[in-house]
């Protein structure tokens, strides 16, 4: 009997999402498929935005592939272009995770290092806007960029 209720409510076998990246050591194809491990093979920069925005504007997306697809994409040595970051806050609002959305957005200005004071202020700029429409505020909008229990230098009181 758990077997047949098993296979009743067993996913049905979806076609493998193709994964590609590119390392400062060379470009790697990943397949991603649940349950399986990667195949590796090579891929351009704009095959990878593609997938990415393809694993994003999906629209039976779910928390684990969306949450999945960002701990992958922060993994990479590079910072996503805007449309992957808009595409990336679109699917957290379709599965309703602000929390994933504003983690991501904390870890996207991490990632952009010494550079912060560049890169930030154009991605903002440039995903401003949908952030808006969808009701996700920044990090700095709700003082996740302060510090919560920040307390006075004690050398200069007064």
């Amino acid at each position: 009997m758990l077997r047949v209720g098993a296979r009743i409510c067993a996913p049905k076998r979806q076609a493998p999402i193709v994964l590609q990246v590119v390392h400062n050591s060379g470009s790697h194809h990943h397949e991603f498929n649940p349950g399986r491990a990667p195949k590796v093979g090579y891929m351009t920069d704009e095959q990878m935005d593609k997938y990415y925005l393809d694993l994003f504007n999906r629209k039976d997306i779910d928390g684990w592939e969306l949450r999945q697809g960002l701990n992958e994409l922060q993994g990479y040595d590079m910072v996503p272009e805007p449309v992957i970051i808009i595409a990336a806050m679109k699917a957290c609002r379709r599965v309703n995770d602000l929390a994933v959305a504003i983690r991501y957005l904390e870890a996207l200005q991490f990632k952009c290092g010494g550079s912060k004071d560049k890169i930030w202020p154009y991605l903002l700029q440039e995903v401003k806007p949908t952030l808006t429409e969808l009701g996700i505020p920044t990090p700095e909008e709700i003082g996740y960029d302060k510090p919560e229990l920040a307390c006075e230098d004690p050398d200069h009181m007064h």
